[in-house]
């Protein structure tokens, strides 16, 4: 109402990574909980530093938590003296920009996304469609509002006249509790947080009400995990999609007749990414060079692309990066993907995590799943580990459940029973896998791990 452009941070970054996402939206004030005023003004003392205008900033303190004799402008007092007069300044245009979201990271260094009105309440309003919202729900945020506007659900709550129920901490036992006291109807999260949920202790866990509705993302979840939350009461639908997609741009519509195939095959037609939702206009499967259409027979990869009003406006001050991602029309996403006969895509991989081993492409996804299937895993990923006879081969990272015990060659026996002998782990790391704040596995860190490792010099034998 104001004209501004909303420019929310995540959370985990430090002050050396805030001053500088302050310096490059410009940003004329930052609005800052108490809990991270330390980050804030350390992040505000690095730009003193250079001859900028500084931000103001204005503290939103806790009710038992408030600074005594702070020089700092608080919220409500900051509120209080707006004019009740106050012209609202409307957008000239529906394509002028309403947020500005700094991608996760995952992959490389932060970009700063650019939304439209028009983009953020096209995917608002389908948001309410695809999570069958109806009206005054009780959402439950696990997905982090700083991403992608909370998948746009910010605003979609608001449509639908809802309640939102937040956490400071996302815990297992935070997520029963809220949903047992304020009869939760609807939350999201990435696939690390049903991993929480479904691994809880019973001590924990209490039995649902009503079926929640999960939308989930990020990263394809394991069929195992959807499996088990299905069991305690969760209706879990997948949706995939990028920041410059204003989060989900797929969803996996289920069809009624997938409900008389068996579990196992239900979980894994649910990991699906599925089909372009009713706001985006497509997404196809193509091959980056020719920008062909990929065959539709669940084999032939290609790369994810997106067009329509929900794909960004582009890179802020980055049109050589904008340029890049829209070359060929369409938006280029980096994901590898197949289409099934019936147009349902299936992510196979990052671009960038895709392992060639002996000139055969081992998709990580696959793997993780057949991981994650294993009585005593609770977390996988997997990455390429440098091999002087195959090139690279499957290395991976495992945390065990507590309480329970595996040994590498297990693990690597399992793999080989489920999967064609090239793809199953040369190496196996036990140890807990780095996340980023919206619950991605930090795969650029594993990589840096495995090469960091050295070459595997001997070659193996059991092909």
């Amino acid at each position: 109402m104001a004209g501004a452009v909303l420019c929310t941070l995540n959370i985990r970054h430090d002050s050396a990574m805030v001053s500088v996402l302050l310096k490059h939206s410009e940003a004329k004030v930052i609005l800052v909980d108490y809990q991270f005023l330390d980050v804030a003004n350390g992040a505000l003392q690095i730009l003193s530093k250079e001859n900028i205008k500084l931000p103001h900033l204005i503290l939103i303190p806790d009710c038992d938590k408030r600074p005594s004799n702070s020089p700092i402008m608080e919220y409500e007092p900051f509120l209080a003296m707006g004019r009740p007069n106050f012209e609202v300044v409307w957008p000239n245009d529906e394509w002028d920009p309403i947020s500005l979201n700094y991608t996760s990271g995952t992959t490389s260094s932060p970009k700063g996304v650019v939304y439209s009105h028009r983009g953020a309440y096209l995917n608002s309003l389908s948001a309410v469609l695809l999570n069958e919202m109806p009206s005054m729900p009780v959402y439950l945020w696990t997905v982090p509002m700083f991403h992608c506007n909370g998948w746009c659900l910010t605003w979609a709550v608001a449509a639908q006249g809802g309640t939102n129920i937040c956490l400071r901490n996302v815990t297992a036992e935070g997520i029963f509790t809220s949903i047992d006291r304020h009869q939760v109807s609807h939350m999201g999260g990435a696939p690390t947080v049903l991993n929480m949920i479904i691994h809880a202790p019973p001590s924990i866990r209490r039995p649902l009400s009503r079926k929640v509705a999960v939308m989930t993302g990020g990263a394809p979840p394991p069929p195992q995990v959807l499996f088990m939350m299905d069991e305690l009461g969760f209706n879990v639908t997948h949706s995939y999609g990028l920041t410059e997609t204003y989060g989900p741009g797929t969803v996996c519509t289920w069809k009624p007749e997938w409900s008389s195939l068996s579990r196992d095959e239900q979980a894994k037609i649910k990991a699906r990414q599925g089909l372009h939702h009713i706001g985006m206009e497509e997404v196809d499967v193509k091959d980056p060079a020719s920008m062909k259409s990929v065959l539709p027979d669940a084999k032939t990869m290609g790369e994810v692309m997106f067009r329509g009003n929900v794909v960004m406006n582009g890179y802020l001050k980055n049109a050589k990066a904008t340029e890049e991602a829209f070359k060929g029309g369409w938006f280029r996403t980096g994901d590898l993907a197949v289409k099934h006969p019936d147009g349902y895509i299936e992510l196979k991989d990052r671009a960038k995590d895709i392992i060639i081993s002996g000139g055969e492409n081992i998709s990580t996804i696959e793997v993780e799943s057949v991981l994650f299937s294993h009585p005593s895993i609770l977390d996988a990923a997997v990455v390429g580990r440098p091999d002087d006879y195959w090139g690279e081969t499957p290395c991976a990272f495992v945390k065990l459940k507590d309480g329970n015990n595996a040994t590498m060659d297990e693990i690597i026996k399992y793999c080989r029973d489920r999967l064609p002998h090239y793809m199953a782990p040369k190496t196996v790391i036990f140890d807990d896998l780095p996340k980023t704040s919206t619950g991605k596995t930090q795969k650029f860190v594993l990589r840096q791990r495995a090469k960091a490792m050295g070459s595997i010099t001997k070659p193996a034998s059991k092909l």
